[in-house]
């Protein structure tokens, strides 16, 4: 039985490392480009960004001065939606120095029903960007308060979206890694990221695999349009992804990698703030469904614990089979820690790290049937829709 077992588990690791999207490789990451590396197309389209942010005080003057001093040769714009802040999130915004005229404060109003918080100022900041230019063209770039940009970001992201033809691109900003809880679990998130949404698979067009980061939305606004507009995303709570979906399920070629010129200042400075960050959502991820729960906590023992256990406790081939299983685990997780500049040592706490996170998404689904929801800034949607953007 326990023979039985091993070979499972090797041969799901086999189908993962050969078969999967090689999703534990460290890339793909957009080399920098300086503004006039932009494929030659008459002027360089126009950029509106659109940056919801409730209660940032402490980070939204780096996020949006980092935005604001883009290296870009054509129009570019930033419309912060101050999302009902509590602190002075707005007063700091409007203080900061603009020469250039780029930035504008919009003050969010309530959510109509439906409509999660940091959706519901996405799709005032989009309205925004349609009434100032209707049936414009050029993109919108959708980031998030508390990650800084490299002076020439916009510029590498427009430059690959022209110069490959793609409708959206997306990357994992850099996230912080200096506690001792964000240096054991934060790589994994990443890592497991990109196992859900390998991305070589998510940027194959052949591939019905759709993901995105929300950190980093480059989106053709003709595209935007075709789609249904920001609506298309209504009652979404994982909408990066939802609208990943959306764009690939309408034509719409995607990449998603990683980034070098755009980090995260959020911290998780204990383990707590990190299951929460995890609980917010896991269960929304599984749509809401019982049934994936117990198939999502079958394959994590299956794929992370088990391959361990049998390492260190089974004899005989059983053992063997375990002990190279778990080798294989360890070797494909280095990669996202060599990113993070991690000792490779943290790998021997995969099987820790996994149980961490299958506790979380069990929490999550404990929180929604309890009747709690999903919690963002201080805000319970406990009447969610599991919106992911499929049509069928």
């Amino acid at each position: 039985m326990l023979l039985a077992l091993a070979v499972l588990c090797a041969a799901i690791w086999v189908g993962l490392l050969l078969f999967h999207g090689r999703f534990w490789q460290k890339g793909p990451i957009l080399a920098p480009v300086t503004p006039d590396g932009l494929t030659p197309m008459g002027e360089a389209p126009a950029v509106t960004i659109v940056v919801p942010a409730r209660d940032e005080a402490e980070s939204i003057e780096v996020a949006l001065s980092s935005l604001m001093a883009q290296d870009y040769p054509g129009p570019l714009s930033v419309i912060l939606v101050n999302d009902r802040s509590t602190d002075e999130t707005g007063p700091l915004a409007r203080a900061l120095p603009d020469p250039s005229g780029r930035l504008s404060v919009l003050d969010g109003v309530t959510p109509q029903p439906g409509w999660s918080g940091k959706l519901w100022a996405v799709s005032q900041g989009v309205q925004e960007a349609e009434r100032r230019a209707p049936q414009g063209d050029g993109y919108i770039l959708l980031t998030d308060a508390d990650i800084i940009h490299a002076p020439q970001h916009v510029a590498t992201l427009v430059s690959k979206a022209q110069t490959d033809r793609l409708h959206m691109v997306s990357e994992m900003v850099e996230l912080q890694c200096d506690s001792l809880a964000e240096r054991a679990l934060v790589p994994a998130f990443v890592f497991f990221f990109a196992l859900l949404y390998p991305f070589a698979k998510v940027n194959n067009p052949k591939s019905r695999t759709a993901g995105a980061a929300g950190g980093t939305i480059l989106l053709e606004r003709a595209m935007l349009r075709r789609i249904g507009g920001i609506d298309a995303l209504k009652g979404a709570l994982i909408d990066d992804c939802t609208l990943a979906l959306c764009v690939k399920q309408a034509g719409g070629l995607l990449y998603l990698g990683h980034s070098q010129l755009a980090r995260s200042i959020r911290p998780y400075p204990g383990p707590a703030d990190i299951w929460r960050m995890i609980a917010r959502t896991a269960y929304v991820q599984l749509r809401f469904s019982p049934l994936l729960l117990v198939l999502t906590v079958l394959g994590m023992l299956l794929v992370w614990i088990t391959p361990a256990l049998l390492a260190l406790f089974a004899h005989g081939p059983a053992r063997w089979i375990g002990a190279a299983t778990w080798l294989a685990s360890i070797c494909s997780f280095l990669p996202t820690l060599r990113r993070f500049k991690l000792s490779p040592l943290w790998a021997l706490a995969l099987p820790f790290i996994a149980v961490f996170y299958t506790a979380a998404t069990i929490g999550s689904a404990v929180n929604h049937h309890r009747g709690r929801g999903v919690v963002w800034k201080n805000r319970a949607y406990t009447d969610a829709i599991p919106n992911d953007g499929r049509t069928s």
